[in-house]
């Protein structure tokens, strides 16, 4: 299993999805990430583990925000995600009525602690089988990044 992590790790580092050095979008599976935080707040179960460390709350769409967020997905993480169907990462069409804004930011910022100590996390890399790249993206980026998966999520978009 060792080799295979290793392997996987070795490809997906190889491969650079998107070029650049940061970030992608968070989950797939609806399940609400509760059990099997061990050493993680209930901040970070609900929000995930990363540098934020406050819920983003939603307000109206900003478009000119949202403009940036796919200048941003498109250069950097396109290489690995679609949509509406599973790429080489999940789909991220309907990411928002998922996850919080805050665990996608925090997905698109640290998604090597993610895949490790997240139950998310490690549950989306078991399914990808595949770890998400660092894109270096930077906070401003992944909230604009948010704003613009809001645009594409067809379904309720969680505010917190």
């Amino acid at each position: 299993m060792r080799r295979l992590i290793g392997l996987v790790v070795m490809s997906s580092l190889a491969i650079g999805c998107g070029g650049g050095s940061g970030g992608k979008d968070a989950g797939s599976p609806p399940a609400p990430p509760a059990a099997g935080g061990g050493d993680l707040s209930a901040f970070e179960v609900e929000h995930g583990i990363g540098p934020v460390k406050e819920v983003v709350v939603l307000g109206a769409l900003d478009q000119a925000l949202a403009d940036r967020g796919k200048t941003t997905f498109d250069g950097k993480c396109t290489a690995c995600h679609k949509m509406a169907e599973k790429y080489v990462g999940p789909a991220l069409g309907e990411v928002t009525t998922r996850r919080s804004p805050t665990f996608i930011m925090n997905m698109i910022l640290n998604p090597q602690e993610m895949v490790e100590r997240h139950p998310v996390g490690k549950q989306l890399l078991a399914e990808h089988m595949t770890f998400m790249a660092n894109q270096g993206i930077t906070v401003e980026e992944a909230r604009a990044i948010v704003e613009y998966l809001r645009t594409q999520a067809t379904g309720t978009v969680t505010t917190q």
